[in-house]
């Protein structure tokens, strides 16, 4: 045990996730051993992102505006709305240089046995959308789990009758990847999703 506030911040940071109770011991410290300026500098980011970030009107990304960049975007396709499941997976998407539509933040999948399910999604923001933003197609980009698989289920069954194209990710074998060490519902899927060469 150490002095209270070390410890009160050791228990803090082992909240995160991620971080055991050795790897938050080592940041304490290091916290305690740095520079005053570097600490504040810290603990000033913490709390302006706290006060100044919030979820964006449109598509629930996080943002310290209105809306956030991509939808305030005018280059952006209005009519193509990738649907993902965390605010943290858009960067992913964006990294590939290949989506230039928008996005929504559903905020989750449906999981029955997480009492999780259309209800405490963000499913009627996005119904909304669809008549206001005039949106055709709509991108399932949530998890190839089956809590994904059954939210990208539910988004077809919801937008088919409005007229909206629903199309999912491609799941399948990573580039670069081996056969034999590809377990059987990643072949599976490639071999569903195969392509005409």
């Amino acid at each position: 045990m150490f002095e209270p506030p070390v410890q009160r911040l050791i228990d803090e940071l082992s909240r995160l996730p991620g971080i055991g109770a050795k790897s938050a011991q080592r940041l304490a410290f290091h916290l305690l051993n740095a520079d005053e300026v570097d600490a504040r500098r810290l603990s000033d980011a913490i709390t302006d992102m706290r006060s100044s970030v919030h979820l964006c009107a449109r598509c629930f990304n996080v943002t310290a505006d209105v809306e956030c960049s991509i939808c305030s975007d005018p280059r952006r396709d209005t009519t193509l709305v990738c649907v993902v499941e965390r605010v943290q997976d858009i960067p992913v998407i964006e990294r590939t240089q290949e989506f230039r539509g928008r996005y929504h933040v559903l905020g989750g999948a449906i999981s029955p046995i997480a009492g999780i399910g259309p209800e405490q999604l963000r499913m009627k923001e996005l119904v909304g959308r669809v008549d206001d933003e005039g949106i055709e197609e709509v991108i399932a980009a949530t998890n190839p789990t089956l809590e994904g698989d059954t939210t990208a289920l539910y988004l077809a069954r919801l937008l088919k009758p409005l007229g909206v194209k629903v199309s999912r990710l491609a799941s399948g074998l990573p580039v670069g990847g081996d056969i034999d060490y590809a377990d059987e519902i990643t072949l599976g899927r490639a071999l569903t999703g195969r392509q005409e060469l």
